[in-house]
């Protein structure tokens, strides 16, 4: 009996939703008009945005319960949050932000010039685990304080994207009388308070009442539930039990929403570079002739029909095309299986290479590393697949444990990673730095063409093998309207969501 395509997958996703214990369809109707109930792929480690790497973090806190003296929005617009304005002066190394007043932290402490001071020193203190130290907070000299109102930024070299920088989740404000315990216990000055995080299962906020505008935030209880597997997401949204889900990873069932009056599904950019790590400090990937080998062993296209069901673009470099100064560099490394197998020769290198592939769970990496893989052992390199939890990425993969991993990088302008030898790719290249130090200093008026010059040597050096720039796919309930359908940066303003 010949079953098609389409009827399997909906054979596949009725068991799913039997084995799964969802309930029927008709709980759509049942909409909570005063709370919502998101998925998530992946559960963060903590919920302090300041100390550690993962975006999953800022998917729950930012905006929602801690926040920066900026705000960037979903069209990637810039405008004042803690902070009412800003100025810089004309060589951009000065700049001077006014603070709201009247505002207060969750625990009672004023949110003034100290908390900020407090806060940006912390971000910069040496052993700091921030991840936008090195592009941001060690780039500022001095923090001045001249009323409580007031707080001026000194810093060794320009940087014309700060206002933005100090809108991403490492930069937020937080309360010194709580900062120690923000990863079990965030306290801030958003609209939204922790109200319970079960491990495993789902993070809950609820409406904080002493928000400085609550009268305007129409929901009083937000669930994140975490839920990596993609038949489960779009059995959940079918059965009612989630009310949307902001970055959906079940591609393969995109148009049966996107046929379905009961849901609204709205298709953005992203700020991420999908990319092959490679261990630059392991034999044989500390051979640059090894790593671009691998660039042209990987079928990017290939890569996103097979993975992504198209929704992406191929990319060559550690940039997104959105990037002010984006470089297309895709046809540096074309996909040529030959030549991958001539410069592994030349290399040195006898094949069949034993590799190991290490997966965290996302879709895009455990469907991923099975494509990748593939494409590899056409070129002698065997990669042996190893499937990791989040947590044991972050705490193995990503303290430099690895040969190959593969990873969405969804930090926007993350260029100084490579300027860092201890990032867990391992790259060292005084020209890559030279490079980085010289757009720092640079006037506007050249960071562009400098921001090229920084992905040229990138992909020169064949530091990874990038993939794709993934489309984001947003999917919620007829009804539900603010859910961010783009993502400059990982984020969900929950204050701006609401039933109608």
């Amino acid at each position: 009996m010949t079953i098609s395509r389409r009827k399997l997958s909906t054979l596949t996703l009725a068991a799913t939703l039997l084995a799964a214990g969802f309930s029927s369809a008709p709980a759509l109707a049942q909409a909570r008009k005063d709370s919502v109930i998101l998925a998530m792929v992946l559960e963060p480690p903590g919920l302090d945005p300041t100390v550690a790497p993962a975006a999953a973090i800022g998917e729950i806190v930012h905006y929602n319960v801690l926040e920066g003296l900026t705000k960037i929005h979903v069209d990637g617009k810039i405008t004042p949050l803690l902070a009412t304005e800003w100025r810089s002066d004309p060589d951009g190394k000065l700049y001077t932000f006014k603070l709201r007043q009247g505002v207060s932290f969750q625990d009672g402490t004023p949110f003034d010039a100290a908390a900020v001071k407090f806060s940006f020193e912390r971000a910069k203190a040496e052993g700091s685990t921030n991840k936008a130290k090195k592009a941001v907070f060690d780039n500022i000299s001095s923090i001045a304080t001249p009323d409580a109102g007031t707080v001026i930024l000194t810093l060794n070299n320009p940087d014309a994207t700060l206002p933005f920088r100090l809108g991403e989740n490492t930069a937020v404000i937080l309360s010194p009388k709580s900062a120690a315990s923000t990863a079990t216990n965030p306290v801030g000055t958003g609209p939204y308070k922790l109200d319970s995080w079960q491990k495993g299962s789902a993070v809950t906020l609820a409406k904080w009442d002493g928000f400085r505008d609550a009268a305007n935030v129409k929901l009083k209880k937000v669930t994140f539930r975490f839920i990596n597997d993609p038949a489960a997401q779009a059995a959940a949204l079918l059965a009612g039990d989630i009310d949307g889900m902001p970055r959906f990873q079940a591609f393969q069932n995109l148009k049966q929403f996107q046929a379905d009056k009961r849901f609204t599904v709205e298709i953005g950019a992203t700020a991420g570079k999908g990319q092959l790590t490679i261990n630059n400090k392991r034999k044989p990937f500390d051979d640059v002739r090894v790593r671009r080998a691998i660039m042209h062993a990987i079928d990017r296209q290939a890569f996103i029909d097979g993975v992504y069901e198209g929704l992406g673009k191929p990319i060559g470099s550690h940039a997104a095309p959105t990037d002010a100064g984006y470089v297309d560099l895709t046809g540096v490394y074309p996909f040529n299986p030959e030549k991958a197998k001539a410069l592994l020769k030349e290399a040195g290198v006898a094949t069949p290479l034993n590799v190991t592939l290490t997966l965290p769970p996302p879709p895009y990496a455990r469907k991923g590393g099975e494509v990748v893989a593939a494409m590899l052992a056409k070129v002698g390199v065997v990669a042996k697949i190893e499937n990791v939890e989040w947590a044991q990425w972050l705490g193995g993969t990503f303290k430099g444990n690895f040969d190959l991993t593969i990873i969405n990088h969804v930090e926007p302008l993350d260029y100084m990673q490579y300027t860092n030898t201890a990032y867990y790719w391992g790259y060292d290249s005084k020209a890559f730095n030279d490079i980085a130090k010289k757009r720092s200093e640079a006037p506007r008026a050249q960071q562009d063409k400098l921001y090229g010059d920084l992905q040229r040597q990138l992909t020169t050096d064949a530091v990874n093998a990038w993939i794709f720039n993934p489309s984001q796919v947003a999917i919620a309930k007829k009804g539900l309207k603010g859910l961010w359908s783009s993502s400059p940066i990982s984020a969900n303003d929950m204050a701006a969501v609401s039933w109608q």
